[in-house]
């Protein structure tokens, strides 16, 4: 007898079966003349194998072993009883879906009836004819191959489809990152704040926008290089990433020397404790800059704007005002933020209120 396998279905062997139509026999019978009956009638098929067991309590052991495509079993065996037999096949994981065919001395119709209910496939009176016998085995094993084939068909399918859900979502991801900075691009920014702007408009939230230019970046360039100029925002890019703390909240590449932050459930002064957060990990990278008039290293504006949205409101006039806060703050001198709302009151202050405004201070973020 072969060694014995791992008690475990092999999907390979069993597709190999399938292809090359092996049918393989395993007979479990305390009589040996029976076996040697049997044996003969299917000595001679053409794609057929044959094993014998004659100890019903290894039986269970030699199916795993034997693998095979369909079981014959007798019904009256010492120590195990036939039926008991039948239920521990169909409650072994590597043999309950084998085809058994169970054969008895007797046909009557108690037995069968009690065969069936424990999931017995067909029931023979042995000993049976050799025709009958053999298209019964052949008719049931061929049943079988071509169910495990569709089994293995359908787990390499799933298989497949895991995958592929897999890597669509990781193409998703890259395709919503920017490729030099790794950060959220311009496409994601714009769907995230679609999506912000109507969750906010639902639950009458406040939302908040920051847009961020690199001070001076065009002189950056022109003296520095672009390889120089693409360090900077990657450099950049990392320093207001690493300060966007919540999961709702977004840092993106806007555009060239832009980036945008998304900051839902933020009022102004919250977002304007960001804004400042962000100039002053851009200032503290200290990256030289002797082209700016703003500072001797590199540094940033940052506008700023509330809303409460509206439905039917539209997201671009966030923008609008975040943007017209920023150019604010470029008009006040550079490396400072400005708030979309101080931007309005100050326009008929006077030249000392108006750097008071746009001068960095401390402002306690929203809640949540």
């Amino acid at each position: 007898m072969s060694k014995k396998r791992h008690i475990e279905a092999n999907p390979q062997e069993l597709l190999e079966n399938a292809a090359s139509s092996v049918t393989r026999v395993l007979l479990v019978d305390d009589q040996q003349i029976v076996a040697e009956a049997i044996r003969r009638m299917l000595l001679g098929e053409e794609n057929m194998e044959y094993h014998y067991c004659s100890d019903p309590a290894k039986a269970i052991a030699e199916a795993v072993d034997f693998q095979p495509t369909v079981i014959l079993q007798d019904l009256v065996m010492p120590d195990i009883d036939g039926m008991m037999l039948l239920r521990f096949f169909r409650a072994n994981p590597v043999t309950k879906s084998i085809p058994i065919i169970v054969m008895s001395s007797k046909e009557e119709a108690n037995i069968k009836s009690e065969a069936f209910e424990l999931q017995a496939s067909d029931y023979l009176v042995k000993i049976p004819d050799k025709i009958e016998l053999i298209a019964r085995v052949k008719a049931h094993s061929r049943s079988y191959l071509a169910q495990q084939q569709r089994d293995e068909a359908y787990r390499q399918l799933r298989s497949m489809q895991i995958e592929l859900e897999k890597k669509n979502k990781e193409l998703e991801r890259l395709s919503s990152l920017d490729g030099l900075t790794g950060i959220s691009n311009r496409r994601r920014f714009d769907e995230y704040l679609e999506q912000e702007w109507l969750r906010a408009a639902r639950g009458n939230k406040v939302l908040s926008l920051l847009l961020a230019d690199i001070d001076h970046f065009k002189t950056f360039n022109d003296n520095y290089g672009h390889q120089g100029g693409d360090d900077v925002l990657r450099r950049v890019a990392q320093a207001i990433e690493r300060g966007v703390h919540r999961p709702g909240d977004l840092s993106a590449r806007y555009g060239g020397e832009e980036f945008a932050i998304i900051l839902p459930d933020t009022d102004t002064e919250g977002a304007a404790r960001v804004a400042e957060a962000m100039r002053v990990a851009v200032d503290s990278l200290n990256i030289p800059h002797a082209h700016s008039t703003a500072a001797d290293h590199v540094t940033l504006s940052v506008g700023v704007a509330s809303t409460i949205p509206r439905e039917g409101g539209l997201p671009s006039t966030l923008i609008e005002s975040a943007d017209e806060a920023l150019y604010k703050a470029k008009h006040c001198g550079r490396n400072r933020w400005v708030a979309a709302d101080d931007e309005v009151e100050s326009t008929d202050r006077s030249e000392e209120n108006d750097e008071e405004k746009t001068k960095p201070k401390p402002a306690a973020r929203a809640a949540g």
